[in-house]
């Protein structure tokens, strides 16, 4: 029987973490490093990926390469096995982590429904749920064929609950219709990939509750009232998360939904 620093080794896989330059995604993108894992820094800004790639290989002592995308456009999504495969020859993780998300400032997103921007509804749904979509299609056969395969969606509390726009009164902040549905979408696909990937491939996904932003006083005092552990989340917190999920200690588990939000879902 193996040990649990045995299991939870990634020396010689291969992953790649979409919005990998990102809060969620570069914190992912280490922790899969740490454990030994090749990675590939997926964002839509070369100079992003570059310095967290960078940033990875000399802390980590791994092989770790940027690759950049905009996951709205198909041809580019497609592309993006080319430049693993052709560096790494194969694909051990897929983590799913790129999104629009709900404190993105552009005009016709955190705006009343109607008002909400039909245009941005569209590139939404594109970033946060069909490009993980293609990428584990066009990575599927690599990641059957790894023996370890792993995607891994990240989610959101919204894709599971409706907002309580209380929370928000005022101060600046809001909630796209457009975010908790491509959320609610990408857990179903989840479960579904699950089911259709199986015996080779396991997929599962973290649900992030609210990561503190430094956003007005009165929506985080609204916010940890509202959390059995009394704080919002940090980018740490999703370490273990993804360690468990991308490694071996996750063996036996597909089709799952790790809620990561203090104990904002319990009541």
């Amino acid at each position: 029987m193996r040990s649990v620093k045995e299991m939870m080794n990634l020396k010689g896989r291969v992953a790649v973490i979409t919005g990998g330059a990102g809060h969620i995604g570069s914190t992912m993108a280490e922790a899969l490093a740490e454990l030994g894992a090749k990675t590939v820094v997926l964002d839509s800004s070369l100079l992003s990926c570059e310095s967290t790639s960078n940033r990875i290989k000399q802390k980590y002592d791994v092989e770790s390469c940027p690759v950049a995308a905009d996951l709205s456009d198909e041809n580019q999504v497609r592309a993006v096995p080319d430049a693993v495969l052709n560096r790494f020859g194969g694909l051990d993780i897929l983590v799913n982590c790129a999104a629009i998300v709900n404190t993105s400032e552009m005009k016709g997103w955190i705006a009343p429904f109607q008002e909400q921007s039909s245009e941005l509804w569209r590139r939404a749904l594109e970033i946060n749920l069909t490009a993980p979509f293609i990428l584990t299609q066009v990575f599927a056969d690599a990641l059957s064929a790894s023996g370890n395969g792993s995607v891994i969606n990240v989610a959101s509390i919204y894709g599971m609950i409706g907002p309580d726009f209380r929370m928000y009164e005022d101060t600046p902040l809001g909630n796209a219709a457009a975010y908790g549905a491509s959320k609610g979408g990408l857990l179903q696909l989840t479960r579904w990939l699950a089911t259709v990937m199986a015996p080779h491939v396991r997929v599962n996904a973290i649900t992030p509750g609210g990561l503190w932003r430094n956003q007005p006083e009165i929506f985080v005092d609204r916010y940890v009232k509202r959390t059995p552990l009394r704080r919002m989340g940090i980018e740490e917190d999703f370490k273990g998360a993804i360690a468990y999920l991308a490694s071996d200690l996750s063996a036996y588990v597909t089709g799952q939904n790790l809620v990561v939000d203090g104990g904002w879902m319990t009541w």
